[in-house]
């Protein structure tokens, strides 16, 4: 339960407690003002009631009169234990239910906790953690199924390039007349496919490293110009590939404190995104702005427009656009899931939009 649910159902405890207390006090004096009347009553008969002393109720009577206060004070007191006894079970039996409808909330029944209607706020609160236990159960076994799917299938890309590669290697080594031009070809493809391959293995280290690893800040003063230029000249291979154009959009000499490293990190793992996912001979905007609270950071490039359902989930650990085992634009479908916890390591935020075929993804980073 989190901090929030605690403090109401604590709320609820003690409002509770002085609900039951309160109901035992006014019962205790209802019964108490019950049992004053009757003594009352039973003053008015002696004092106007004349006793012959044969009567079947005189020595009860006699008895009575004699003893009144005693037999008053015993029968507040028997009242008392009465009252006690019944608001105690009760409580014990509000606490039975409790206690059942907690063994409920982890089952896997559909069904609904019930409680007492004095209850109500409890019955609530832990049907609602029960839908939430629940909804978790589910994405978490969804999160595995996408996990075991996307290792089986890295698993099996391997195969692809590694069995190109031989092949090719294999004919090189084979076949001794081959052209020049022909040589130069397969040694493209094997380079190629040997890239493949280097890049789906770091794909099962990624995996590694963020299921193992707690991702902390080490915090230095840079400067967010200088950076930005520094990764886009690193990616001139990539943008020649598609024939891209790439426009860093930036004021001089922008400073910021963050992770260095970390934060290259987001801003390779956007480039790539904008990269895989652009029309070919387009051109890919980076604006960086920067006001006394906040440095924003955009990445916009022209593509397919992503689907709202798309949107949504983008963000998810092992979720992957294309899920299209036959091309080479997707990864494992980390490194947005990582690039959002980093930015939220900076106390920031990162968001996604897509309409008429732009894709835009936006970083925000207080002024640390």
């Amino acid at each position: 339960m989190n901090k929030k649910t605690i403090k109401r159902m604590n709320k609820f405890k003690r409002e509770l407690s002085i609900r039951i207390l309160t109901r035992f006090i006014l019962t205790v004096i209802a019964f108490y003002i019950f049992t004053f009347i009757f003594l009352i009553l039973f003053l008015n008969i002696k004092r106007r009631w004349i006793w012959y002393g044969n009567e079947f109720l005189y020595p009860i009577y006699r008895y009575l009169a004699d003893y009144i206060l005693i037999v008053v004070g015993l029968i507040y007191i028997f009242e008392f234990i009465v009252i006690f006894l019944y608001y105690w079970k009760k409580t014990l039996g509000y606490l039975e239910n409790i206690i059942q409808a907690t063994e409920n909330i982890y089952d896997s029944k559909d069904e609904l906790i019930q409680l007492p209607s004095e209850l109500a706020e409890v019955e609530n609160q832990m049907n609602q953690i029960k839908i939430n236990v629940e909804k978790n159960r589910r994405i978490a076994k969804e999160a595995e199924q996408r996990k075991n799917d996307l290792i089986v299938y890295l698993a099996h890309d391997l195969k692809t390039p590694l069995t190109s590669v031989i092949g090719y290697l294999t004919l090189l080594k084979d076949e001794r007349e081959i052209s020049e031009e022909l040589q130069e070809k397969y040694l493209s493809i094997a380079l190629k496919k040997s890239e493949r391959l280097e890049s789906l293995i770091n794909e099962f280290f990624e995996i590694t490293r963020f299921n193992l690893s707690n991702l902390t800040l080490e915090l230095s003063r840079i400067n967010l110009t200088r950076m930005l230029e520094q990764i886009t000249f690193e990616f001139q291979p990539m943008f020649t590939e598609k024939n891209l154009e790439c426009k860093l959009l930036a004021t001089p000499d922008i400073m910021m404190r963050c992770d260095v490293d970390k934060l290259q990190r987001v801003f390779d793992n956007l480039l790539r995104n904008a990269i895989n996912y652009s029309f070919e001979d387009d051109i890919i905007e980076i604006i960086a702005t920067q006001d006394d609270r906040e440095t924003k950071i955009k990445f916009l490039n022209h593509g397919n427009t992503i689907p709202k359902e798309k949107l949504d989930r983008i963000f998810e650990q092992f979720y992957r656009l294309d899920t299209s085992r036959g091309t080479n634009s997707g990864g494992s479908g980390l490194g947005l899931a990582i690039a959002k916890e980093i930015v939220e390591l900076h106390n920031g935020s990162i968001k996604v939009d897509s309409k008429d075929e732009i894709i835009e993804f936006e970083v925000i980073i207080p002024i640390l």
